[in-house]
């Protein structure tokens, strides 16, 4: 008996009770040790400001506060609460605490994904699956509000999936994160959407006699799970949200994020499609509605870059029993109860890490920064500035009206389409009617942009100021504001 009780107290760690940990310590500590990369988009400026401006008024904006192109236009933010949180990290933690609480979210998001693939894969296959998605996410990895709903997408999947694997009940108690999600992010209508799988699954496992009552077993959660994701400040407007992103049409090729992949190089996501038609044609034999997923989520994650994130989290979901039953599944449960343990000594690494990532210096990234140009050029005062498209947010969380930032759904698809054709001197004569219709006084622009040759050529025009990030020009006949 007493050697028994020695060898219990001195049994390892099982590989399944560490991996979640350590898959989401080490991205955790990844992450902030990249820091700057999360901060490398310029919606991450617009979404603090925003949540400072909901925190000042102490409610939500119903029009549009921040442009002169668009302002007093209908518009509402579909990811308050996500702002208030960043607003109120930055306000308390600066930038550091900003990427603390992004690169948190993205970890914790991932030692949820390898728990729960773990259930049906070895540890082996479950590590090449989040290595697979890392790389995936990757490119997606910044401090927006999508990345606060990661956690909670990949909980509600899991559940979902559960159902169809075991044939199980509705997830009831998943609910309450739809309640989070459509406040957090306006892709709750995702979480709706995958309902539908898990429906027709459990139809095709019943004989048609029997639809009736399956039906009547997920109808009531459904009802329930529209209601919870309407429970928001606008009640269900934000589940149009995508239709309108999506509705901006052909203007969205001029947005990096919503353009198709791109395979005329060699990239991350090319060899692990390949991959994983490889892995598939050897003998994975997949349910219907497990393959009709996956080939949904594809077609998504072709069709825009940032719908990788969705085919990186959701599909091995879908994929973990299948290929379970064909390369071998988790072998037996770890019962050595060393998970508290572990859990403990993953807090403290994590508070210790936290700690660190506090004490840097992280800011931004340059390129979305024009700090120098607004500050030399006294920009602030230079009536209204013509930007360009990544400082936009940095203009928002400056004060400074924009022409346009990462709001399409605002500005429409219309408008942005003209925006980028006028910059991009596809049509010359409407870059000179825009800069008279709209009184520009100033332009702040990319020094790549194709219009900051033409200013340089307009007698008219001035340029004061320039480096790597900005060109400055400045009308010559412009009255000082």
């Amino acid at each position: 008996m007493t050697e028994q009780v020695v060898h219990s107290a001195v049994q390892p760690f099982s590989a399944r009770a560490v991996l979640p940990w350590a898959v989401g310590l080490c991205i955790y500590a990844l992450l902030l040790v990249a820091g700057p990369r999360l901060l490398g988009d310029p919606d991450s400026y617009s979404h603090i400001e925003v949540g400072r401006w909901i925190i000042a008024h102490g409610t939500l904006p119903t029009s549009d506060p921040f442009s002169f192109s668009m302002h007093g236009e209908p518009w509402i933010t579909f990811e308050w609460l996500s702002e208030v949180i960043y607003a109120a990290v930055h306000a308390f933690a600066g930038w550091p605490g900003v990427v603390a609480i992004a690169a948190a979210a993205i970890a914790l998001a991932f030692g949820l994904f390898t728990f729960f693939l773990l259930r049906e894969l070895s540890p082996t296959l479950t590590l090449l699956m989040v290595i697979a998605a890392v790389v995936l996410l990757a490119p997606h990895m910044l401090a927006r509000p999508h990345v606060l709903v990661l956690p909670l997408m990949v909980t509600w999947a899991a559940a979902l999936v559960r159902c169809m694997d075991r044939g199980g009940p509705p997830p009831y108690w998943a609910l309450p994160l739809l309640v989070l999600w459509t406040n957090l992010h306006g892709s709750v209508v995702l979480a709706l959407g995958l309902i539908g799988p898990a429906v027709l699954e459990a139809l095709l496992r019943e004989a048609r006699s029997e639809w009736p009552r399956v039906l009547l077993r997920w109808l009531p959660f459904s009802a329930l799970a529209l209601a919870a994701s309407c429970l928001t400040p606008h009640g269900p407007e934000p589940l149009l949200m995508p239709l309108k992103t999506l509705g901006l049409g052909s203007a969205l090729a001029w947005i990096g994020e919503w353009r198709p992949q791109d395979f005329s190089h060699v990239g991350g996501f090319e060899l692990l499609l390949l991959g994983g038609i490889f892995a598939l044609s050897r003998g994975v034999t997949l349910p219907v509605v497990r393959a009709l997923v996956v080939i949904g989520l594809l077609h998504f994650a072709l069709a825009q870059i940032r719908n990788a994130d969705l085919l990186a989290m959701l599909a091995p979901l879908y994929l973990a029993a299948p290929l379970g039953r064909t390369f071998g599944g988790p072998g037996r449960t770890d019962t050595d109860g060393s998970s508290r343990g572990l859990g403990l000594a993953a807090v403290a690494a994590l508070a210790a890490i936290s700690g660190l990532a506090l004490a840097r210096d992280i800011r931004p990234a340059s390129n979305v920064t024009p700090t120098a140009a607004i500050a030399q050029t006294d920009l602030a005062r230079a009536g209204r500035v013509l930007n360009d498209y990544s400082f936009g947010g940095y203009l928002i969380y400056a004060g400074i009206p924009t022409f346009i930032d990462g709001r399409g759904e605002l500005y429409g698809g219309p408008f942005i389409d003209r925006y980028n054709r006028a910059l991009a001197l596809i049509d010359l004569g409407d870059l000179l009617k825009l800069l008279d219709e709209y009184n520009i006084g100033a332009t702040l622009l990319s020094p790549r942009t194709p219009a900051v040759a033409m200013l340089d050529r307009l007698p008219e025009w001035q340029r004061v100021y320039s480096d790597d990030v900005a060109v400055v020009h400045k009308r010559r006949d412009t009255p000082q504001r």
